[in-house]
């Protein structure tokens, strides 16, 4: 027993290992002017200040393709946890057949690779004729982003109550407010969690934005960062960006997980 426990916390430290290493060898380096990542050249802060500042025309790209990357992920993620809401209500209130057909469609897009998605999204703009930018980029996001949502919503429904919307309507609320005043705030940490997903993926996505952004000139994160790599390297700047980013996320994910342990304490006492 005690040779198994090592052998699975050793197992779990160099998976730990593999996957946080290259985050901290970034964040190390973004502390060096050096351009090229493992070459030391003195500890500094110009990096993080040509970043902020826009010093150099690289560091203002980054910025301006930071800023459509947020832009589109919080709009397209705003947007994909209303629908995938209400999608996953529907789904919840239908039976047999058509309920589990339906769940296994919502299944198909988040299977699905990204290139496909991103080439049937790009066909089907250029047979509707519709000129590619940013609004079939945040279309495509709400399109790939709202079967999470829905994922992350209906175990909410199942767990709650079914007679509560009833007894509202009865005692004499619209549909309308019984959906915003009992439905909402029982499915409200499913759509939290369906909110950061949806963001996530967003943030995170390459090929979808690649193909549905068109010649229009718009960059998101991973469309800049992939031509900065194929001219032969990568902006500076991208390592303190990266860093941020991270300690960003990191910090989100905390507060949550945090305030979810409160609660849950706060429940059992």
């Amino acid at each position: 027993m005690k040779a198994q426990r090592i052998i699975s916390r050793a197992y779990l430290a160099i998976i730990l290992f593999f996957l946080y290493a290259p985050i901290i060898f970034i964040a190390v380096f973004s502390f060096t002017e050096a351009k090229s990542l493992g070459n030391w050249t003195g500890f500094t802060f110009r990096l993080y200040e040509s970043l902020f500042t826009g010093a150099t025309s690289s560091a203002r790209t980054l910025l301006e393709a930071l800023q459509n990357t947020l832009i589109v992920a919080l709009v397209a993620s705003a947007a994909s946890t209303v629908l995938g809401t209400l999608a996953a209500i529907g789904i919840y209130n239908m039976h047999g057949r058509k309920k589990a057909g339906l769940q296994f469609l919502n299944n198909i897009p988040m299977l699905n690779p990204d290139i496909i998605t991103g080439v049937s999204l790009f066909l089907l703009f250029v047979f509707l004729n519709i000129s590619k930018g940013f609004v079939t980029v945040i279309l495509s996001h709400i399109t790939f982003c709202t079967p999470y949502v829905v994922l992350n919503v209906l175990p909410k429904l199942s767990q709650m109550n079914p007679n509560i919307y009833e007894a509202a309507l009865d005692l004499g609320a619209t549909p309308f407010q019984a959906l915003r005043k009992v439905m909402i705030p029982q499915l409200r940490p499913g759509m939290i969690s369906g909110f950061i997903l949806a963001f996530t993926m967003s943030l995170d996505d390459f090929a979808v934005t690649y193909f549905t952004a068109g010649s229009s000139g718009l960059e998101t994160l991973s469309t800049y960062i992939y031509a900065d790599a194929r001219k032969g390297g990568l902006t500076p700047e991208i390592k303190p960006l990266m860093t941020i980013i991270f300690l960003v996320i990191l910090g989100v994910l905390l507060a949550y997980n945090l305030r979810a342990f409160k609660k849950s304490n706060s429940q059992h006492q």
